[in-house]
């Protein structure tokens, strides 16, 4: 399938992401459990691929998300820009001094060492962008008047609560009704679908956002799990590798 993708002088932005932004914190070449200093940086699976389009590639982009007003927002918005990506678009949303009505996420990731694999320790439930409604954003006034040439986002952020998914299918339409062109990574996550209804509500969520997807990013698990695909001679958990017909 040809994408027919805007051309540049229509558009305001090459490419924009919509999903969480935490701040990732590096304990170096230690251990979470027994660390004493880290360095702080900014992460987000949707985001990461706007800011390498940025720094890799000197395009035009811009990050949809929402952080708690507060000290630590601020943070997570220096470093956005010292990546070079437009956060004009960013929501900033009024929080309490303790995270109960909406707080920034921490992500803790730790970095493998010989047969023991990295280790990540995220703390991000009611986060801003978890809370963030539709309404939280104009998407007739970003896709429709900016113009935005291409839309990244992905499993991770569907996966943060039942707004969340609400609120990535009203981007998405939003940005098909105008034009962009939409990449979804699946990136399936068990442990953040437990408490908002499992592989059910994925594959429930997923099948409703494919609809709207030019491209889709994932490996078997992310298909099999999101999507209900089957993979001929394995199980649901992907164990056996099937090499029938394989040849040296």
């Amino acid at each position: 399938m040809d994408l027919k993708i805007k051309s540049k002088s229509e558009c305001k932005y090459d490419a924009v992401s919509i999903g969480e932004v935490m701040l990732r914190l590096d304990p170096g070449e230690g251990r979470i459990r027994t660390a004493r200093s880290f360095r702080a940086w900014e992460g987000g699976g949707e985001y990461n691929v706007i800011r390498g389009l940025r720094r890799c590639f000197g395009m035009n982009t811009a990050v949809i998300t929402a952080f708690a007003d507060n000290e630590v927002g601020m943070l997570m918005e220096d470093f956005i820009l010292q990546g070079g990506v437009d956060t004009s678009l960013i929501k900033w949303m009024k929080t309490d001094g303790i995270g109960r009505v909406c707080r920034n996420g921490l992500n803790f990731t730790e970095r493998g060492f010989g047969i023991r694999g990295a280790v990540g320790c995220s703390d991000r439930a009611n986060t801003a962008i978890s809370k963030a409604t539709p309404e939280d954003f104009d998407f007739e006034y970003i896709f429709g008047e900016l113009g935005v040439r291409w839309l990244h986002t992905g499993g991770i952020y569907a996966a943060l609560s039942e707004q969340s998914c609400e609120t990535i299918l009203e981007a998405i339409k939003t940005a098909k009704k105008y034009g962009t062109i939409v990449s979804y990574d699946l990136n399936y996550r068990p442990s953040m679908w437990s408490a908002i209804g499992g592989k059910e509500k994925a594959q429930q969520v997923n099948k409703e956002i494919a609809k709207y997807v030019d491209v889709m990013i994932g490996n078997e698990e992310d298909f099999t799990a999101c999507l209900g695909f089957e993979i001929e001679g394995n199980d649901e958990n992907l164990k056996e590798l099937n090499l029938e017909g394989y040849k040296k």
